[in-house]
C-alpha cells in the first residue's frame, strides 16, 4: 500500500519536486521504522494485554492513565513496556504485531513528508518522519486498539462498541492529514488568488504511474486489512470474506464520480483524479471494513470518491493551500466520511464482543456486533451511541494530529529560520540543468554553509 500511495501522491508534481519527494519518502521510511522499533511499539502496545486475552500478550500490561480506576478501566493514554522490541514480554505474537503495523507507521510518516518536500527544509521533514514513527502515530493507535481510552468508550460510557477504526483510516490517514495541514500552515505559503504564472504540468509518465499506484493500492489493501493477527482472530470466516469483497467495492465506488466528472468537464477522464478517487474510496473503507453489507460498501466508496473533485477545488481555490499531493483530499476527508458512516450503516452482523464490549450479548441480543442506525433483521439499532463514539474519535485524532504537527513543526521552523537567515546566499546559488530518468529539470545545488530557509516561499529543499 505505501508504494501505491507514493505513486499517486507524486503524480501531480513537477519533475524536480517528484524527484525530491521520492528521495524524502525513502528516508522517511527508514527513520519512521527506526523510531517505531525503539520507542513507538512500546507506546502503542505496551498495555495491549489489558484488552486481549492471548497468553502471548500477558506481560504487555503496562498502560499509563491520567485517571484513577474509579473512573473505569481503560482510560489509557500510552503503553509503557516493550521498549526497543526486547525483553521477556516480547513473544512471537508481539513480533507479528510489530510487522503488521510497520506499513501503517510508514504510511503515516510518508503522507506528510511527501506533501512537504520542496516546501519545508529537508532536515525538518526527516525529523518529522522520525517523530511520527516514534510518538505521534503510536499514541493515536494506542488509544484505538492498544488498550487506550477511545477503545473503551463502549465499556466506560456505553457508547456503542467504542470508537471503531477497523484498519487505520483514523490513526493513519486522518492523523497524517492533521499533521500535514499543520505543517503546510507553518511552511507553505498560500497560493495567490489569481495565478500570475502558467502552472507547470507534471511529466507525462507521472499521471500514468498514478494508475499503477491505484492498482498497487487495491492489491495491498487486502494484506493491510488482514495483517493484524488480533483482529483476524476475532472475526468469523464469513466476516473475513465479506470484508475482502467490501474492500474491492469501496475502491470501485470511489472511482465513479472522479472518472465521470473529469470526462464531463474536460472531455476525457483524468488519471490523477481517478486514482485519487480510488484512494478516497479505499481510505473510507479502512474505517468500516466488514461491518457493512457489500451494497453499502459501494455507497460509502461512492460518497468518498464524490468528495474528491469538490474538496480539491475548495483546497485550491478557497483555502489556497499548496496541497499538491492531495493529502487533505484523499486522506483527511475520506477518513472522516468512513468513520462517521460506521455509526450509521454498521449492520450488527459482524463484530460480536468487539473491543471487549457485549461479550455475551449487546442491547439484549446475543451475537450482535458493531451496530449503527440501519441494522440487519434481528438486531437492535445502536444509535446515537455508536455515532457519538465516532464523532469523539474523529475530533480526538484530528486535533491530536494537528496539534502534534504544530508542536513539532513550529519550533523547527523558528530554529532553522534563526540558524539560516541569510536568504541571499540561498537565492544566488546557481541552478544546474540535469537529466534524470529521461526528464530534464533544474536542480539548485545546496549552498555549502546554508540549509534552506524555513519560511522562504521559493525554498527548494533537496533530497
Amino acid at each position: 500500500m505505501p508504494a501505491g500511495l507514493v505513486l499517486i501522491a507524486v503524480a501531480n508534481l513537477t519533475a524536480e519536486r517528484a524527484w525530491n519527494a521520492a528521495l524524502g519518502g525513502v528516508a522517511a521510511i527508514g527513520l519512521a521504522a527506526f523510531g517505531y522499533w525503539a520507542i513507538g511499539y512500546a507506546l502503542q502496545f505496551g498495555g495491549v494485554g489489558l484488552v486481549y486475552t492471548q497468553p502471548e500478550l500477558s506481560a504487555l500490561v503496562w498502560e499509563w492513565s491520567p485517571l484513577s480506576s474509579e473512573w473505569g478501566i481503560g482510560w489509557g493514554m500510552a503503553g509503557l513496556s516493550g521498549w526497543f522490541l526486547s525483553g521477556a514480554e516480547i513473544t512471537s505474537l508481539a513480533y507479528a504485531l510489530f510487522l503488521a503495523h510497520l506499513p501503517w507507521v510508514i504510511t503515516a510518516a510518508l503522507l506528510p513528508v511527501l506533501a512537504l518536500r520542496d516546501r519545508a527544509p529537508s532536515t525538518a521533514t526527516l525529523i518529522l518522519a522520525l517523530v511520527i514513527g516514534a510518538v505521534i502515530y503510536p499514541l493515536a493507535d494506542n488509544w484505538v486498539r492498544g488498550g487506550g481510552w477511545l477503545n473503551a468508550l463502549g465499556r466506560n460510557l456505553n457508547l456503542g462498541h467504542g470508537f471503531i477504526d477497523f484498519a487505520g483510516a483514523g490513526t493513519v490517514h486522518l492523523v497524517a492529514a492533521g499533521i500535514g495541514l499543520a505543517a503546510l500552515v507553518v511552511w507553505a505559503p498560500r497560493k495567490p488568488r489569481v495565478a500570475v504564472q502558467k502552472t507547470e504540468l507534471p511529466p507525462a509518465q507521472l499521471p500514468l504511474l498514478a494508475i499503477v499506484g491505484g492498482l498497487l493500492l487495491l492489491a495491498g489493501t487486502l494484506g493491510w486489512l488482514w495483517s493484524n493477527p488480533l483482529q483476524v482472530a476475532s472475526l468469523s470466516e464469513l466476516a473475513l470474506m465479506r470484508g475482502s469483497v467490501n474492500s474491492v467495492l469501496y475502491a470501485a465506488g470511489g472511482l465513479m464520480v472522479p472518472v465521470i466528472y473529469t470526462w464531463f468537464v474536460t472531455g476525457r477522464s483524468d488519471p490523477v483524479m481517478s486514482a485519487r478517487g480510488l484512494t478516497a474510496g479505499v481510505v473510507a473503507g479502512l474505517a468500516v471494513g466488514p461491518f457493512v453489507q457489500p451494497g453499502v460498501a459501494f455507497l460509502i466508496g461512492f460518497l468518498a470518491g464524490a468528495s474528491v473533485p469538490f474538496v480539491t477545488m475548495m483546497v485550491d481555490a478557497i483555502l489556497r493551500l499548496d496541497d499538491a499531493t492531495g493529502l487533505v483530499v484523499v486522506s483527511g476527508v475520506p477518513a472522516i466520511i468512513g468513520l462517521l458512516l460506521v455509526g450509521v450503516f454498521a449492520d450488527g452482523a459482524v463484530g460480536a464482543g468487539w473491543q471487549m464490549t457485549g461479550l455475551s450479548n449487546h442491547l439484549g441480543v446475543t451475537g450482535q456486533g458493531v451496530s449503527g442506525l440501519f441494522v440487519a433483521s434481528g438486531f437492535q439499532p445502536d444509535f446515537p451511541g455508536q455515532l457519538q463514539a465516532q464523532v469523539i474519535g474523529i475530533l480526538a485524532l484530528l486535533l491530536w494530529g494537528f496539534l502534534a504537527g504544530l508542536i513539532v513543526c513550529a519550533p523547527l521552523g523558528l530554529l532553522l529560520h534563526s540558524l539560516h537567515r541569510n536568504p541571499k546566499s540561498h537565492s544566488q546559488t546557481p541552478a544546474v540543468q540535469e537529466r534524470v530518468g529521461g526528464v530534464d529539470f533544474e536542480v539548485r545545488p545546496p549552498a555549502k554553509e546554508l540549509m534552506p530557509v524555513a519560511f522562504e516561499p521559493e525554498d527548494r529543499a533537496g533530497g
